[in-house]
């Protein structure tokens, strides 16, 4: 790992009164890198029905599988922004099973997730592999951080991640510009995987209730339709089976009744 090696050691203001929404995911994985704020609001949010854990492991499930189908298309860099606490199976662990030399870096704004991320790092990846600070609404600092491009070269194909990310992206920050800029920036054979949440399934007293717990954490929800999500993958080769719950996303495993329901879209688009 490579990195600037004092920066794990500075003190991190976990804010454990205030929910937080990596924490809440953490929760809602059944990890335990949470404190009783998160999970207090995280339980607000899973009383809404099964479907939230279910759609909080579906994504993550996701993020393996279109890790590994990028990897076997030969791509070597990732660029995984907003990569929430680090547990099982994670971008450089899937992707370096498949090519020991992948090169990941992983960007977060949050200090708690660069923390987990560190440690988590040392010694563990065989690639080389970065925890960068960073923020999402800020693309151009991104590409131009010195410990991105440590690890990225931006003249070869390079694989977006954007899981579960960009719906903590409000439309006064434009998202979709956001998110242009970025592949701007990405050479022709570069891809980007995404996830989103949607409240295209819910009854609206659920879909106002969701985003009204995390008006009380350090970010706020934007729930997203299908066509909206769509648009995040505008100019793109969408991969089959094109955008679709994140079960649905070449599982590897039979279909459940419920896996059309999960309110998580899901795709992967190459840029020609």
């Amino acid at each position: 790992m490579s990195g600037e090696d004092e920066e794990q050691h500075v003190p991190v203001d976990l804010r454990p009164d205030v929910p937080h929404p990596a924490r809440m995911y953490d929760y809602y994985l059944g990890g335990k890198d949470n404190f009783p704020a998160d999970r207090a609001a995280a339980e607000q949010v899973v009383s809404l029905g099964p479907l939230v854990r279910i759609s909080a492991r579906a994504n993550r499930s996701f993020l393996g599988r279109s890790v590994r189908h990028l990897a076997r298309q030969g791509i070597t860099q990732f660029l995984d922004i907003g990569t929430g606490i680090p547990t099982a199976g994670n971008t450089h662990e899937v992707a370096q099973q498949i090519l020991p030399d992948a090169r990941v870096a992983y960007v977060d704004n949050d200090p708690i997730v660069l923390v987990h991320g560190r440690a988590l790092l040392t010694g563990s990846a065989t690639g080389t592999v970065n925890v960068v600070q960073g923020d999402l609404r800020d693309p151009k600092s991104v590409l131009a951080d010195p410990a991105v491009r440590a690890v990225i070269d931006f003249d070869r194909p390079v694989a977006l991640l954007l899981y579960a990310v960009l719906h903590f992206i409000d439309e006064a920050d434009d998202p979709y510009g956001i998110v242009r800029t970025l592949l701007d920036a990405l050479p022709s054979g570069s891809h980007l995987a995404l996830s989103h949440g949607t409240a295209d399934f819910l009854t609206t007293e659920e879909a106002d209730r969701g985003p009204a717990v995390y008006r009380g954490a350090t970010a706020q929800l934007t729930m997203r339709s299908k066509d909206q999500v769509a648009r995040f993958f505008d100019g793109l080769e969408l991969a089959e089976p094109g955008l679709v719950t994140a079960p649905l996303w070449r599982p590897d495993e039979e279909p459940q009744d419920t896996d059309h329901q999960v309110a998580i879209w899901a795709g992967v688009g190459r840029k020609p």
